[in-house]
């Protein structure tokens, strides 16, 4: 009923949308997802993302401009130095020259990670700690398969820069030209 005495359905107006609540789990641990979700079963909708990358991606995906109003200007990328790899971590890019490629966040991390200063071989483990985070580890599997899909995009820019295993130790970057790494 509205202040009036009249049946709102019935006014032709509808009511305003009530507000309700949404719980966002963040983790990449499938235990902890089942956990959370069995601790809020029923206490409001709830939406698991593994990372904030993944809760970005769903936020930002053709989110409506208000009123129509242009975003802010996106900032032309500045040239790369001549043969720098440059990883833009905010757009998860790499480019070299005036090509570019996408990278996934796992991507992105690794690339971030053998770039740092100062170039050095990364073990294994260490990767996995720092792309990864807390997820368990799998063994080297989960970094020799994301190396692979790595190495192919650096070949497809023509960087001349590739991972290398260092027998026994792990992996390094070759031909390391001083990326810059921007955003995060």
């Amino acid at each position: 009923m509205t202040t009036d005495g009249t049946n709102a359905a019935n006014s032709g107006t509808e009511p305003p949308e009530r507000p309700f609540s949404l719980v966002i789990g963040v983790t990449s641990s499938p235990a902890e997802r089942v956990r959370l979700t069995e601790l809020l079963d029923g206490v409001a909708p709830l939406l698991m993302v593994a990372d904030l990358d993944e809760l970005r991606e769903l936020i930002t995906a053709d989110a409506p401009d208000p009123a129509g109003a242009p975003g802010p200007p996106v900032p032309e990328p500045k040239p790369a130095p001549d043969g720098a790899l440059v990883i833009d971590a905010a757009r998860s890019t790499a480019r070299w020259g005036d090509r570019e490629t996408a990278l996934t966040r796992l991507e992105r991390d690794l690339l971030t990670c053998l770039t740092a200063e100062p170039v050095r071989v990364w073990s294994y483990a260490e990767l996995h700690r720092a792309v990864w985070r807390d997820a368990p580890t799998h063994g080297r599997a989960d970094v020799q398969s994301l190396v692979k899909r790595l190495r192919r995009k650096l070949d497809e820019l023509g960087t001349g820069v590739t991972i290398a295993a260092v027998r026994g130790v792990g992996l390094r970057l070759t031909d390391h030209r001083h990326p810059w790494v921007r955003g995060d």
